[in-house]
């Protein structure tokens, strides 16, 4: 096992502690949307003006900075919308910060590996843990300048996270950048500004335990009844009672519709986002609320009933059933999905595939699904795989943090539970020691449909080999009996099978003797030398 770097023990996922449901906001009126419209762009502009004075505290944020921020608000909407609108603020700054921690490691790494392979002489070749050096003078030459160029980008990162200072553009990056390429964007200026306008809108309301219906700012009845409070400049606008506004439309939650109107029925926090989708032009609410975390079963509960090991790729999911004590049950099965195109087609694609995934799992009857734990952090950078743009591309394409999440929340639905493995070596090792021999003329097996046995038989706690190597060609069989099965708690896997005997190999027979005479021999040439042959008569036809 030299060389082989050391496999962290499987875990079964926590269980989800969210749930978002949505439904779009049908038949508003005219003004319905005007005051929606009114009441986005005035709290956006509060948003964006509290996140240019966090952003200038910087590191000196505090308490009381925060409290003095959310009085500033109130003045010009209310209490709970200054307090939904700093918590917004917070999380936003936050996220920034752990993005900018990020890159900073990202550009670490690409140092790191840059400085090592311009050390090694022209050419030398690599191994599979490091790159070697550089094929010729002229890229020699070219990777240096790159490496003083992220140099002085971490030096200028660095310098900004110790300040405490973050970039953040309200409404994203993309699509301020997109202002600048509308034709390749397929936009005209003014559907841009209208797309804009809307991404930096604030319509958004925390929930409150305790108050009616959950919510004081957006309050859904139990019948869809949705009313807003409104800000203090935009009071005048209200249709009913305490500066209220009551839109036309009724909304009905037909995803988790019964859990949501026992939430609100017994006055349980429940947040809402109200959003336009400008492509569309469709208006929707989004009300989310905590559950109590999941309890995750015991690992062992999780390994009684088999495992459904799923290999994770860029287009399918190779999944195979497993027993108990490891072994493949059936054929293969692919999940394919496509992840090309827009976000919200390869979100589609990937719920669609998994529904699949899952609903295939519970039919079969186990308990849990085992997954590698991917994370591509640092196996995607420009600088470790060079010229392999597709392969960098590919693991770039694979959205391991939301699938990964997307299956533990719509498992934990199911009731089942999700077994995270290494992933080291499973593709190795499967094809290995799974590929041919479970292939047949009508069954044929790829490279991860036997990946997806190598971690089905982890997430089980088996070894991904099936049975112990036979023993060496120096002794007397020539290796020719089977070998024995790999016990799961047996690391030594190389041994030979127990002795057929009842004294350890190696050790001389008892006074000498054996313990069982050898059997006669029935062949010509080991006959013994008294015995006459005498040849039938009736044979011999003259």
């Amino acid at each position: 096992m030299g060389g082989l770097r050391k496999l962290t023990a499987s875990f079964v996922v926590s269980g989800p502690c969210g749930v978002a449901v949505r439904d779009r906001l049908k038949h508003l009126t005219t003004k319905d949307e005007r005051v929606l419209r009114a009441v986005g762009a005035h709290q956006g502009a509060l948003a964006s003006r509290d996140l240019k004075v966090r952003c200038a505290n910087g590191l000196e944020h505090g308490a009381d900075s925060w409290a003095a921020r959310k009085r500033d608000l109130t003045k010009e909407s209310s209490s709970r919308i200054a307090g939904a609108i700093t918590k917004a603020t917070h999380d936003q700054w936050a996220l920034a910060r752990r993005c900018q921690a990020a890159h900073i490691q990202n550009l670490a790494a690409g140092i790191r590996t840059l400085r090592h392979r311009l050390s090694l002489p022209l050419g030398e070749k690599g191994t599979k843990r490091a790159a070697g050096g550089y094929r010729s003078k002229g890229e020699w030459f070219r990777k240096s300048r790159r490496l003083a160029a992220l140099e002085d980008r971490h030096a200028a990162a660095v310098a900004d996270w110790q300040a405490g200072r973050v970039r953040v553009v309200r409404g994203g990056k993309r699509l301020l950048n997109t202002r600048h390429h509308l034709t390749d964007a397929g936009l005209t200026e003014d559907r841009w500004r209208e797309r804009w306008e809307a991404e930096r809108w604030f319509l958004a309301a925390d929930g409150e335990s305790g108050k009616r219906f959950g919510n004081e700012t957006i309050r859904v009845t139990p019948d869809g009844e949705v009313s807003i409070k409104l800000p203090v400049p935009l009071a005048h606008l209200a249709n009913t009672r305490h500066g209220r506004y009551t839109l036309t439309a009724r909304i009905a939650f037909a995803h988790r519709g019964a859990e949501w109107a026992d939430r609100i029925t017994a006055n349980r926090a429940v947040a809402y986002r109200i959003h336009l989708d400008t492509e569309r032009g469709r208006w929707y609410l989004t009300a989310s609320w905590q559950r109590p975390v999941v309890q995750t079963i015991p690992l062992k509960t999780a390994r009684a009933r088999g495992m459904v090991g799923v290999d994770t790729n860029a287009d399918h999911f190779a999944a195979y059933r497993l027993d108990r004590h490891g072994n493949p049950v059936g054929g293969p099965h692919r999940f394919f999905c496509d992840l090309s195109g827009t976000a919200d087609h390869r979100d589609a694609q990937i719920r669609h595939a998994l529904t699949r995934l899952i609903n295939w799992a519970v039919r079969v009857g186990v308990a849990a699904i085992g997954i590698e734990d991917l994370d591509f952090t640092a196996e995607k950078t420009r600088e470790k795989h060079g010229r392999r743009k597709r392969f960098r591309q590919l693991i770039s394409g694979m959205p391991t943090g939301k699938l990964k999440a997307r299956l533990v929340s719509m498992a934990a639905e199911q009731g089942l539970a999700i077994v995270a493995v290494d992933p080291a070596y499973t593709s190795q090792w499967g094809a290995q020691h799974w590929q041919k021999p479970l292939a047949t003329p009508r069954r044929k097996m790829s490279r991860h449909d036997a990946a997806g046995i190598a971690i089905g038989r982890r997430a089980l706690g088996h070894p991904v080999r099936r049975r112990t190597a036979p023993p060496p060609h120096d002794q007397s069989d020539r290796a020719g009996h089977r070998t024995a099965q790999a016990a799961p708690d047996n690391r030594g896997r190389e041994g030979t099978r127990p002795p057929t005997t009842d004294r350890p190999p190696g050790e001389p027979p008892p006074n000498g003797k054996r313990k069982r005479e050898p059997s006669a021999s029935n062949t010509v040439r080991d006959a013994p030398s008294t015995h006459q042959w005498v040849q039938d008569s009736l044979m011999c036809i003259g």
